[in-house]
Parts: structure tokens; C-alpha cells; sequence
């Protein structure tokens, strides 16, 4: 693997780790690509039997890379679809997986953070934790990982929480769906080994179609999630160049408040 995703593999479990802990483990183009790579591998080697996703580090990951945002924001809305549509492919790739994915959320998860735990079969958190889906600060919104977000905690959180963008602790994201369980860090790789004991025991054929058979009963298959893929693609790109994405993102780079929140005061962040 490359630096940006360490993948290895040990008695049928694959280990994929998010490998920038300088960053807390931010996306950019390349990241996206390497861990979709290393997941197609992963489903196309019949010794592993299931994938463990973890990030290095404190942080599980913070989303976007602010250098990668800047390029986008710069970018025309025809390349930021084609951006989006790289990303897609790999929150599509991580859900239908034909394996039992488990995330193991070592830190704090934000944006398409968020996105890569609610892909993930089975989710186990450290309680220290912090979420969010903060899109609407930039002007922007959590496109390509809605599907997965709203099939995770449901409609009703996912209303909240996409239009506040508030950050919530590990204690809401397993009330809500998004984690499994939280546990304290100490405890943390004891109870990802205790599922994948379990996981190991269960018929590799059986496992792959009773994922699928979940996914298709909560009206989720592959196909009708590619042409969604594809409108939230088209929906973000239009939202990062159109005049309020652009002085959103701005704002966030540039360390200052938008606009549409300089007249408030005294409001909690």
C-alpha cells in the first residue's frame, strides 16, 4: 500500500488504515483512490474474511483536506462532479462490499468521516469521540454520504443533524445508530475483536448475501444507489461553485466567520 492507506492482513482480516495522522486522516483525491483500490482487493482476495477500517493516530478522520478543498473550490462545477463521483465510488464500494466491514472509530469523525462509519457494517467507537456533519457552515451539504448517513440513523437524525451541523459525542452516535457500541479507548480493540470472533464463525457465501439481503429489504441495491450517487454529485458540485459555497469555503480557509453568521453573538459553535 501507499503511505496514505496501510492495508494488512492477518488470519482472514484485513486491516485498512487511514494514514495521514498529521492531518487527522483528511481525504484528498489521492486518499480517496487508494482506499478504494485496497478495498476492490480486499473483495477480490478469497482468504480475507472480513475488512476492519481504522485510522491512525487520535483521529479516525476529519474529512476533506483543506489543500483538496482549496483546489476544488477553485475548480469548474463539471471537475467538482467528477470529484464527487471519485468519492461515490468509494462510500458505494465500502457499503456493498461482499464482505463484513467493521469500523473501528479509534477518534473524532467529521464529514466524509462520518460517511466511511456509515458504510461500514458494524461500528464500534471510542467514547472520547466527536462527530458532525458541519457542511452547512461552508454553504455546502452532506451529499455523497447521505444515503448512508440516513440509512444509519435515520431520517428524523439525519434532519437535525444535516441542518445544524452541531457535533455530538459518542454517547449520541450510539443512541442515534452510527456506532454500534462506545466504548473506553483501553477497551476499544477488545470489543472489535470480540465481532470479529463472531464474524469468522458465519458462512462467507451466507454473510455476503445476508448483507445484501438487509440492504435490498431497506430498499438500498446497488444500482438505484449509483443514479443517486450521481444526483448528489451533480447537487455538491452545483453547491461549491455557486456565490454562497464559494464564500463559505472561503471563510473556512481563511479561519473567519461567514457572513451569514457575523451578526450573531454569544451563540454556542
Amino acid at each position: 500500500m501507499t503511505d496514505s492507506i496501510q492495508l494488512h492482513t492477518r488470519a482472514g482480516i484485513a486491516s485498512l488504515t487511514l494514514n495521514r495522522p498529521q492531518i487527522h486522516n483528511a481525504f484528498d483525491d489521492a486518499l480517496i483512490a487508494e482506499l478504494t483500490a485496497a478495498l476492490k482487493t480486499c473483495a477480490a482476495d478469497p482468504a480475507v474474511r472480513a475488512v476492519v477500517l481504522s485510522g491512525a493516530g487520535s483521529s479516525f478522520s476529519a474529512g476533506a483536506d483543506l489543500n483538496w478543498m482549496r483546489g476544488m473550490a477553485a475548480a469548474s462545477e463539471a471537475d467538482n462532479r467528477a470529484d464527487s463521483l471519485r468519492l461515490a465510488e468509494l462510500l458505494h464500494t465500502l457499503n456493498f462490499l461482499a464482505k463484513p466491514t467493521l469500523a473501528r472509530v479509534n477518534g473524532s469523525a467529521y464529514g466524509g468521516g462520518v460517511g466511511l462509519v456509515a458504510c461500514c457494517d458494524i461500528a464500534i467507537g471510542v467514547d472520547s469521540a466527536k462527530f458532525s456533519l458541519s457542511e452547512v457552515k461552508l454553504g455546502l451539504v452532506p451529499a455523497v454520504i447521505s444515503p448512508y448517513v440516513v440509512a444509519a440513523i435515520g431520517l428524523r437524525q439525519a434532519r437535525r443533524l444535516f441542518i445544524s451541523g452541531e457535533v455530538f459525542d459518542a454517547a449520541t452516535a450510539a443512541r442515534i445508530g452510527l456506532l454500534h457500541e462506545a466504548v473506553t479507548p483501553s477497551a476499544l480493540d477488545e470489543a472489535v475483536d470480540r465481532c470479529l470472533h463472531f464474524l469468522i464463525k458465519g458462512g462467507p457465501l451466507a454473510q455476503a448475501e445476508a448483507k445484501q439481503l438487509a440492504l435490498r429489504m431497506a430498499g438500498m441495491d446497488s444500482d438505484s444507489a449509483q443514479r443517486i450517487d450521481a444526483e448528489n454529485a451533480a447537487l455538491i458540485a452545483r453547491l461549491r461553485v455557486s456565490e454562497e459555497g464559494q464564500h463559505g469555503i472561503g471563510a473556512f480557509l481563511d479561519k473567519r466567520p461567514a457572513d451569514w453568521v457575523k451578526a450573531q453573538s454569544g451563540s454556542p459553535t
